[in-house]
């Protein structure tokens, strides 16, 4: 009886040590935290859109073959960050924020690295599909097909790169100090799933939205060259407002020495 009683209470000691259950990142409200966060993730990339000037914005079909790879990639990335946290022994909660913050640093650089270098190939090898943001005229969902395919595969290489990375030691120690000063589990389950992702996933979302999207070097050609023009006009506007400016103070000087020339005579004809 004291046996089973000393088994009961060091369960309940190792499961009130842990600051979330096993299953506090799938329960109702874990889900309901994610779902939300998706859609203010997807209501950004909307937002980004009409940030972009009238000239470069994108059509809603474009738009909708850039932000999907990347959609279809972090709900991907997302999942398998769950399921890993609960094969963790420890907190799930602390082990999923270490891969979400490893996924938005070094699993950025990754993503960068891998489209810059699908990008390479495509223009030195003519593979105009694995150009990311290229679908050609008329746009190609073939072409979109296979950039999402690349993607989850840039995808796959990251979370595999990270996953090798968190099997070092030091993690442990890590762990045992992010969001300890957070009892309560519904608050620390928030700020795992909605409020950090939420800032870095802006942020995140943004970046990786720019790598996807197609970039006309005519257009950036030509909005470099309306900037010089216009750095060239207000340069000519103020040279030539500085030429007036002299000129003026020449003939003001003139005139300034034309009166001390006058008032010389006068004073020694009175001086006299």
């Amino acid at each position: 009886m004291n046996s089973s009683n000393l088994l009961a209470n060091s369960a309940i000691t190792s499961s009130t040590s842990l600051h979330c259950s096993k299953n506090a990142l799938t329960d109702m409200f874990g889900w309901f935290l994610q779902i939300l966060l998706a859609s203010l993730a997807f209501t950004c990339l909307i937002a980004k859109r009409f940030c972009e000037p009238i000239t470069e914005r994108r059509s809603w079909l474009i738009w909708f073959y850039d932000t999907s790879k990347q959609g279809m990639g972090s709900v991907a990335i997302h999942l398998a960050n769950v399921w890993l946290a609960g094969q963790y022994t420890g907190d799930p909660c602390t082990w999923y924020l270490i891969n979400f913050l490893l996924d938005s640093s070094l699993g950025l650089a990754i993503i960068f690295i891998g489209i810059r270098l699908s990008q390479y190939l495509a223009r030195k090898k003519g593979w105009e599909y694995i150009n990311f943001g290229e679908y050609g005229k008329p746009p190609s969902a073939n072409a979109w097909m296979t950039q999402c395919c690349l993607y989850i595969c840039l995808m796959i290489i990251v979370k595999v790169s990270i996953t090798l990375f968190m099997q070092l030691d030091f993690w442990d120690n890590v762990k045992d100090f992010i969001l300890s000063p957070i009892p309560n589990q519904k608050v620390e389950v928030a700020f795992v799933m909605l409020i950090i992702p939420f800032f870095i996933n802006m942020l995140m979302f943004w970046v990786t939205d720019n790598f996807l999207m197609y970039k006309d070097p005519s257009k950036r050609r030509r909005y470099s060259d309306s900037i010089l023009r216009r750095m060239h006009v207000k340069y000519r506007s103020l040279t030539r407002k500085r030429l007036v400016d002299s000129e003026s103070d020449v003939l003001l000087s003139a005139d300034d020495e034309l009166l001390d020339s006058e008032t010389v005579p006068i004073t020694r004809t009175i001086d006299t």
